[in-house]
């Protein structure tokens, strides 16, 4: 299997997500995610990227917390539902296979229900980089979704990833207050960049 087909096979490809999006006026519940509220509501505001922003919940909240955020995401037309329901947020277009964001350069990067492949290592390196010294990483997945997609990297291999250079603060499940597809349990990991 050639790169570029396995590539659209886990759905990493722009025409996977844009077909997506496509398919319905509004994909996502706009609401931002319930561990993203949690986890960052006392947090001074700073820069933050939305990794896999779709149309832009986690992006509009996090700007209204008086964040300067930018949203990125390999949909252009989630990138363009997202800009056409709000401003003052950065809209960027994205694909991490080959592109990385901006190195060390968010105080915040914040990543939810985010595919990282195995097959393509850098997209979580990528990610990772983008980190400022001192900064948070905060990777929401759904529990259990390895058994679906078991292309994906677990969230308890994205923590063992993480070398001396991170402090762990927060690896856990949590039940979702807004069950959404049969996903009652996400996994919530927030470590700090020393």
């Amino acid at each position: 299997m050639t790169e570029h087909a396995h590539h659209a096979s886990v759905g990493l490809d722009q025409g996977f997500w844009d077909d997506l999006y496509r398919a319905d006026e509004r994909i996502w519940s706009g609401r931002p995610n319930e561990s993203l509220v949690t986890e960052m509501s006392a947090a001074a505001p700073s820069r933050a990227p939305d990794v896999g922003c779709g149309e832009g919940g986690d992006a509009r909240w996090l700007a209204a917390q008086g964040w300067q955020v930018t949203g990125l995401d390999i949909s252009e037309i989630a990138l363009a539902r997202a800009a056409g329901s709000s401003e003052g947020i950065r809209w960027r277009h994205l694909d991490l296979i080959a592109e990385a964001p901006e190195k060390a350069g968010y105080d915040l990067v914040s990543a939810h229900y985010f595919g990282f492949p195995r097959t393509h290592p850098q997209v979580l390196d990528r990610v990772l980089a983008a980190v400022a010294p001192g900064g948070t990483l905060l990777i929401v997945s759904h529990a259990g979704m390895q058994d679906h997609y078991p292309e994906f990297a677990a969230p308890e291999e994205i923590a063992a990833h993480l070398d001396g250079a991170w402090e762990i603060l927060v690896d856990e499940t949590r039940p979702r207050v807004h069950a959404t597809n049969g996903h009652v349990d996400d996994v919530v990991l927030r470590a700090r960049k020393r």
